[in-house]
């Protein structure tokens, strides 16, 4: 007869070894992020803060800029400097299971063994934007376990790929030679969130005119006096070409943060995105756990679809709904205390 499995750790437990540093305790918490645990507030709560002293650097670009291999140069080029780098790998979602499908951690088996490097891929479980919705908690579970750089290589979605900037001090957009005119097709998306341009695969024709053609944008883009440029670095990432005056194009845009008013607006806009999205999340999730309820959202869905209500009433009618639930309670519950 076999025993009962032994209860696992405590949120108390995991933060404890996160804020030691302990791997397995560290790979535990942002597997509660991954699968949506109950624990996980309660983790944050204890953990958070010890967070926001990590640069936290965004690596994003289309697909087949070799963002994984540049990731790897990047991860080692900061390990020589003596820091410890996080790197959070979000890969598309099976269909099927869910899961990250492209294995960043075998692609980068150089450093997987390095107590220095922590690396953990993670399913973008259809989170659009590139990003998963969980890799601001895990970000912020390396953050404080101590890592001193944290890279984010997103899925390379393309133009919608802009989220990183939501969770990143610094953007990195990775393009490669032979986009030519697509350059322009793409300005309005990924090429706008850039603080600095890498352009891999340099050793290929056409890197020299992809750096004159993204200068050339630059030019006409509006820089005020005291404002950032844009740096433009060429890199080969599998020789490792170039990926020293990447990092140097990566702390300069970090000294700036530091030097300027740009630092704490940027902080700013990420904590207003960060709570907007978890009230979204948390209202969306009450509306559909009382979906089949009268006067509910399964109720408003028959409405929209048979053209008896429009989805903007329908939708004021189900906020309005909550509003109103939400005051009752809080009104038993003070009548309660008093009695």
């Amino acid at each position: 007869m076999t025993g009962a499995s032994a209860p696992g750790p405590t949120p108390e437990e995991l933060a404890r070894g996160v804020l030691a540093g302990k791997s397995r305790p560290i790979g535990r918490a942002i597997s509660e992020v991954e699968r949506d645990s109950g624990d996980v507030p309660e983790i944050l709560r204890r953990v958070f803060r010890e967070t926001g002293r990590a640069r936290i650097i965004g690596i994003t670009g289309p697909p087949g800029a070799g963002k994984s291999t540049l990731v790897l140069r990047l991860a080692q080029a900061y390990r020589r400097q003596g820091r410890t780098v996080g790197v959070v790998a979000v890969d598309p979602s099976s269909p099927f299971t869910g899961g990250a499908i492209l294995g960043d951690r075998i692609r980068m088996a150089e450093i997987y063994t390095d107590p220095g490097v922590f690396i953990r891929s993670m399913a973008t479980r259809g989170t659009m934007g590139g990003l998963a919705r969980a890799t601001s908690d895990a970000v912020d579970i390396l953050d404080a376990a101590g890592f001193q750089v944290i890279l984010i290589e997103t899925v390379g979605v393309g133009q919608d790929e802009v989220d990183v900037v939501r969770a990143a001090d610094t953007t990195a957009v990775v393009l490669v030679p032979g986009l030519g005119d697509d350059i322009q097709a793409i300005k309005a998306g990924i090429l706008e969130i850039a603080d600095v341009f890498i352009v891999n695969k340099a050793e290929r024709e056409g890197s020299d005119r992809a750096v004159s053609e993204l200068s050339m944008m630059l030019d006409l883009s509006a820089h005020g006096s005291g404002s950032w440029r844009p740096p433009i670095v060429k890199t080969t990432a599998p020789s490792g070409a170039g990926v020293p005056e990447a990092v140097q194009a990566l702390e300069s845009h970090g000294d700036y943060l530091a030097q300027s008013a740009e630092g704490a607006r940027r902080r700013a806009v990420r904590a207003r995105s960060r709570l907007l999205a978890l009230l979204e999340e948390r209202f969306r999730r009450t509306i559909e756990a009382r979906a089949p309820e009268p006067d509910g959202l399964e109720e408003a869905v028959r409405g929209v679809t048979a053209r008896r209500e429009d989805p903007y009433t329908a939708a004021g009618r189900l906020f309005d709904r909550l509003v109103r639930d939400a005051r009752e309670g809080a009104a038993r519950m003070t009548a309660e205390s008093a009695s």
